[in-house]
């Protein structure tokens, strides 16, 4: 007997197989046989092939008749390796109300002495005396975990029904319906937006051609089992290919709506009459939420809501008064548009392209192309599906078109939506030219002129490549802090804009052209991004310091110049991702290679904060996009406008929509929508400690997806007394005051030695009298507003409650007398290590300083390390053997020496304890958004 077992297959599939234990899935094949393969498709192909590199001998291929003078893509396969090809109208007739097998038929079969008839995809009866008549009868693959779902629709009724899961069988044929003995069964998760195509070309094509291979080496290796189908939960289901029965009924609840329509998509294609239109809707969307839909109305027959198109979709809803949205419609007169267009003028207004000479020769290979695969005269009103072309075709279409057109990447989308041969050229030609893509999105903005420039700042959400209304339609305001001006209102994202964005990034992580596009290319386009940042550098640094208070040549420098050269070290990354080989204990008396790849993790969601808005983007988004994730981002809500025009550039740089999206929100409803989201793989966060405890929190509840924490600090800077006190002196008024004291890694208390702190505290109150305090975009501020409003009075309070508990103002801490959030830069001084000062950050422009005894370097680390705060530290000494030491004593992420503020692209940044875990930048940054694969194999 063997041992039936549930296994893990490495795709995460369950794998019901009676293999015996120990467990071999791919055991070595002890022999070879002849196999007659009976069938079709391009899905057969791969099988044949597959057969063949085994070791089998395929004796013959069974198809059917040619189509149009076109061979079945099987038949043609098979004559290209000089195999017997047979294509038989029928296989059988009916004699005095009998099917009998046609005798020049079965002659000619039987006559290949098959030991075994595979059967990958068959649409013809096939006569029992043909099914029995090999040693090992006949192994067919079938489309659905039987008993569920019998019948030539599987895949249909799989999704119609909403099932959760779905997968294949292959089982020995018999006289019934798909009832023959099962030999195998591979199950996975259906996603709830899976379509008939997504779901087939996703796993059970690729699957189902491996598993075929399977199924053969078990039945060689006589190991295959035969398990009689139950009747339980078994169904009967008619072929669902009629157009007549794809009409949409709308007395279904909006669930039952999405799954009868994706159940549908492509073929037979889910029908319903939209404004008079009988139009075929793809691309299906069910959006689980409440709220109201805004846009253009059209009536819907036998519904009693009118449908919604907006810049999602077309909206339609279930009799429970929830909706779903579709992507794509076909029109009565073939055409297929993004159903945001659907009723627009912009349908009939379409701008044909003039063609240069060398893209007047590309239209002719591609005329070729479309020739070889349509087996017909191809001319510009010809269409590709009319000409006889299926959905095996366009999967061919795509990777001639890559051959013929120096590797131009189209995807199934710009088939089925450019049908006519004249539209699909206008397609790829405006594709080949940098557009077609994002860089034509409309951008709607508020235009200022401001520091001497024309500003166009976007204010909407930035989702799947277009910037839209937030579905709620709720805004606020965004301030100016240097006078308290409203610069503009601005859409705020709630959890239905969190899906839709969600749902872009996972299609173009798993199935789109951003998962699909080769490492280099991916940096490429990030090079690309750099330059126009850089273009546009002093535009960003403009808003950068309008939203956050940044003076304007700080800004330019390090707001926006150090975003750039992220991007730009990260391109560089992108195609040096790399495995290793790992020595493992042979399996003797064979032998093992071991390997590791580095894989990217999947949609990613970043929430990042307002001191550096730009930069915080920069530092967690370039690294994520390299390694070939795509990324949902939440600014702060504070500072959301150079996020939304970056956003902008990737558009312009090429980036397929819904590589990156751009919410703009509140923490407790955007942000956390994206942490519970269930297909974010991972999380990248910077701010408080305190959130990040709720962050850390949410991603183990919701899916257990990974996070990395850049949170809260209280540096600690030594000063010893054998420092360069001017250069001391320097860098310790940088170490607090750079960026208005709005610095993660500021320097949170200064412990200065005793004999030399009171010369100390003179000198940087005399730099702090120096210091400017105006307007940021005044190029000789040095000193701008604080971020906002609430964050001000935090830093007064701050000083206040410092004072209260025996702290002495040197100096500052007031308000600076004009308008806007302006604090002086304040010294506080006698902090005891008992003092609210002394253990919480300010993450403002305020100096705290201890002195510690003269010669007592353990006790001033003893004190320094007295927090839980790891993220940052300094020490001054020409002693080289103190800064050694000094530096190896403090427990922090990064230890600057003789130095402060020298952060650096390529150098990892992150803390330690309660500053979080995980590294920006360098190439630690990276392993943040990768997982690590072992592959194993055994020769």
């Amino acid at each position: 007997m063997f041992a039936f077992r549930r296994l893990i297959s490495a795709s995460g599939s369950r794998l019901l197989s009676s293999v015996p234990s120990p467990v071999c899935v791919y055991p070595l094949v002890e022999r070879q046989m002849k196999i007659a393969i009976i069938g079709q498709s391009v899905f057969g192909v791969d099988v044949y092939n597959l057969l063949r590199t085994q070791g089998h001998d395929v004796v013959g291929v069974f198809t059917i008749p040619d189509a149009n003078g076109k061979s079945d893509p099987l038949a043609a396969a098979a004559e290209a390796d000089n195999v017997p090809v047979f294509k038989f109208p029928r296989w059988r007739k009916k004699v005095d109300g009998k099917f009998q097998v046609l005798p020049e038929v079965f002659e000619k079969y039987n006559s290949l002495g098959a030991e075994l008839n595979v059967m990958p995809f068959c649409s013809q009866f096939i006569p029992m005396e043909v099914i029995d008549k090999p040693q090992h009868g006949s192994i067919v693959y079938h489309p659905s975990i039987l008993p569920a779902h019998r019948g030539a629709s599987a895949i249909n009724w799989s999704l119609m029904s909403g099932d959760r899961t779905g997968g294949f069988t292959i089982f020995y044929a018999d006289e019934g319906l798909d009832t023959g003995p099962i030999l195998l069964q591979k199950e996975t998760t259906i996603d709830l937006n899976d379509t008939v195509d997504t779901f087939y070309n996703r796993f059970l094509y690729p699957e189902g051609v491996k598993s075929m291979g399977e199924a053969v080496r078990l039945i060689a290796n006589k190991k295959a089992p035969k398990i009689t189908q139950t009747e339980w939960g078994a169904t009967y289901d008619p072929i669902w290919r009629k157009k007549s029965l794809a009409e949409v009924d709308f007395g279904m609840d909006a669930l039952s709506l999405h799954n009868f329509i994706r159940g549908n998509d492509k073929i037979p294609g889910a029908w319903a009459e939209v404004d008079g239109q009988k139009i075929n809707l793809y691309g299906c969307k069910f959006i689980d939420c409440n709220k109201p839909v805004v846009g253009t109305e059209f009536p819907v027959k036998g519904c009693e809501k009118n449908a919604v198109v907006n810049r999602y979709g077309l909206w339609l809803f279930g009799s429970d008064g929830r909706k779903v949205v579709v992507s794509q419609v076909q029109l009565e007169d073939g055409r297929t548009v993004n159903a945001s267009k659907f009723g627009s003028a912009e349908l009939d207004n379409v701008v044909v392209l003039e063609l240069s000479p060398e893209e007047e020769a590309m239209k002719a290979a591609i005329a070729d192309v479309w020739a070889s695969i349509l087996n017909t005269v191809v001319e510009d009103e010809v269409d590709f599906f009319k000409a006889g072309a299926g959905s095996m075709d366009v999967v061919r279409l795509i990777e001639e078109i890559k051959e013929k057109c120096d590797g131009l990447a189209i995807e199934n989308d710009d088939v089925y939506m450019n049908t006519k041969f004249s539209d699909f050229v206008q397609m790829l030609v405006l594709k080949s030219r940098g557009g077609g893509g994002a860089a034509e999105i409309d951008v709607p903005a508020v235009e200022l002129r401001i520091n001497n420039m024309d500003l166009k700042i976007p204010y909407k959400l930035f989702i799947n490549g277009q910037f839209v209304d937030a579905l709620e339609g709720r805004t606020f305001t965004t301030i100016n802090p240097t006078d308290e001006s409203v610069i503009c209102s601005v859409h705020e994202a709630l959890k239905e804009d969190v899906d839709l964005a969600v749902e872009g990034a996972k299609y173009q992580f798993y199935e789109g052209e951003w998962g699909k596009m080769n490492a280099r290319d991916r940096g490429a386009l990030l090079y690309k991004l750099a330059d126009l940042m850089e273009a546009h550098a002093e535009e960003l640094a403009t808003l950068e310091t309008i939203d956050s208070g940044a003076v304007y040549t700080l800004a330019l420098k390090t707001h926006i110049g150090m975003s750039i050269a992220t991007f730009r070290y990260y391109a560089g990354w992108c195609d040096k991702i790399l495995g290793d080989t790992v020595p493992i204990n042979h399996a003797t008396p064979n032998r093992n290679l071991c390997i590791t790849k580095k894989e990217p993790i999947g949609p990613v969601g970043l929430i990042v904060p307002w001191n550096y808005p730009l930069m915080m983007l920069a530092w967690k988004m370039g690294a994520a996009l390299a390694a070939g994730n795509t990324v949902v981002i939440k600014p702060a809500n504070v500072t959301p406008l150079t996020a939304l025009k970056w956003a902008e550039l990737t558009a312009k740089a090429g980036f397929p929509p819904g590589t990156v999206s751009v919410l703009p929100g509140s923490g407790s409803r955007c942000g956390q929508a994206i942490l519970d989201h269930p297909d974010i793989r991972k999380v990248g966060f910077t701010g408080s400690t305190g959130i990040g405890v709720t962050v850390m929190e949410s991603c183990a509840k919701s899916n257990l997806k990974k996070c990395s924490l850049e949170l809260g600090g209280k540096s600690p800077l030594i000063i010893f007394a054998d420092c360069d006190m001017s250069s001391a002196v320097r860098n310790g008024m940088g170490s607090v005051f750079f960026n208005k004291g709005e610095n993660c890694i500021a320097a949170g208390r200064l412990f200065v030695e005793k004999s030399i702190h009171d010369e100390f505290v003179a000198r940087a109150i005399e730099e702090c009298k120096k210091m400017k305090i105006g307007d940021p975009l005044d190029r000789s501020t040095a000193h701008g507003p604080q971020n906002h409003r609430k964050h001000f009075q935090s830093l007064l309070d701050f000083v206040d409650r410092s004072v209260e508990e025996g702290a002495t103002l040197a100096y500052g801490g007031k308000q600076v007398d004009r308008p806007g959030l302006f604090m002086e830069p304040t010294v506080l001084t006698d902090v005891t290590d008992d003092n609210f000062a002394a253990h919480e950050e300010s993450f403002g422009p305020i100096m705290i300083i201890s002195p510690f005894e003269d010669g007592d370097m353990e006790g001033v680390l003893r004190r320094a390390n007295a927090t839980e705060f790891g993220l940052a530290s300094g020490v001054f000494t020409n002693d080289i053997k103190k800064a050694l030491r000094v530096s190896e004593g403090l427990n922090c992420g990064t230890v600057f020496i003789n130095t402060y503020n020298k952060t650096d692209v390529a150098a990892p940044f992150g803390g330690f304890k309660q500053s979080g875990f995980g590294k920006d930048l360098g190439r630690d940054a990276l392993d943040e958004y990768m997982k690590t694969k072992v592959i194993t194999m055994e020769y």
